[in-house]
């Protein structure tokens, strides 16, 4: 499970004169894991809101496992894929709520165990009220990198086949991202996964890296293929030094 297929897909955004992607097309076989870079405006970040259904095609489709999203419900969708974006929203209510929030009708023996896949049951075990202690408003009473390791608990949780990992560590400190990638790469494990990212350290192990410019895939492969090639993907990591 977690085939995904952009068959012939064009959309443009409204405010634009030309379609961002036109005519385009890829395919990504369950279980592979995919990075997304290129400068900014460049459609990566299209790429992820046209999986997820956010915006409606101009033409083209996309298809999960075979099937339209355009033609499935908005909470199926949902269920096939997980999502740690780099500013997770959380609510001002407990931590077990907010990791939750994923699977309403889990245990609290779940929802423990995902915290524990997520290295966030230590941090969570220090708190004045363990799980029963509120987040605060957006978070506000945890850490940056607590509050990623909350939505990858969540991650766990939903169990979805397919991953979105959205530049979820460019803002944590090195010792920080160190914890949470060892989280985030369990979590990979046996799911369709597409990583945007900054940092060079969640790159590097996908299976294949999409250079975009423009919404067109100018290069792809993997990290070492593509710096010996020499071409748009070695140019951008010697500009920004192992920073994508």
């Amino acid at each position: 499970m977690g085939q995904i297929v952009f068959d012939r897909v064009t959309f443009g955004y409204a405010n634009q004169p030309r379609p961002l992607y036109e005519d385009f097309s890829l395919a990504v076989a369950p279980g592979e894991r995919i990075a997304l870079v290129g400068a900014t405006g460049a459609g990566k970040s299209t790429f992820v809101k046209l999986v997820q259904r956010l915006y409606d095609l101009q033409g083209g489709r996309i298809l999960i496992d075979g099937q339209d999203i355009a033609r499935v419900s908005q909470t199926s969708l949902r269920q096939a894929i997980a999502v740690v974006p780099q500013d997770p929203a959380l609510f001002h209510r407990s931590i077990a709520e907010n990791i939750a929030y994923a699977r309403p009708d889990a245990t609290p023996n779940e929802v423990m165990l995902a915290a524990k896949r997520a290295r966030a049951d230590e941090f969570i075990s220090r708190l004045p009220n363990g799980y029963d202690t509120p987040v605060g408003e957006r978070g506000v009473k945890l850490s940056g990198g607590e509050r990623q390791r909350v939505a990858i608990a969540r991650a766990f949780l939903a169990d979805a086949p397919i991953l979105v990992l959205d530049e979820a560590t460019s803002s944590l400190d090195v010792e920080t991202e160190r914890q949470v990638q060892a989280a985030m790469e369990e979590l990979m494990v046996g799911r369709t996964t597409i990583v945007i990212a900054h940092r060079l350290s969640t790159i590097r192990g996908a299976d294949r890296i999409l250079v975009f410019d423009k919404g067109r895939i100018v290069e792809e492969g993997g990290h070492n293929e593509l710096i010996d090639r020499g071409g748009a993907y070695a140019r951008l990591h010697a500009v920004t030094e192992g920073m994508i």
